[in-house]
């Protein structure tokens, strides 16, 4: 799966184009490598966006094309970093 669609999905950032964005600017590693918006991610890669003032450390753990709004929390695990920077 993309990343900028793994971001969206999983409601990590809330729309895709924003996730795309903040990717071709720099702020998103995955496995401490500067990743694309277009980078596949697979179960188990440790993602870290940085904010303007926070950063969020993430581990996948379940990839899936639609998820229910409740489900979307279950797809990743903070590792360390703000839950919820955009709401």
């Amino acid at each position: 799966m993309r990343l900028d669609k793994y971001l969206k999905v999983s409601r990590i950032i809330k729309r895709r184009t924003v996730a795309k964005e903040i990717c071709e600017s720099g702020r998103v590693t995955i496995n401490s490598k500067v990743a694309k918006a277009s980078t596949d991610i697979k179960e188990g890669d440790i993602i870290e966006i940085k904010f303007a003032n926070n950063s969020l450390k993430a581990e996948v753990l379940k990839l899936s094309e639609h998820v229910k709004k409740e489900e979307a929390r279950l797809m990743y695990e903070i590792i360390e970093g703000e839950e919820d920077i955009e709401d």
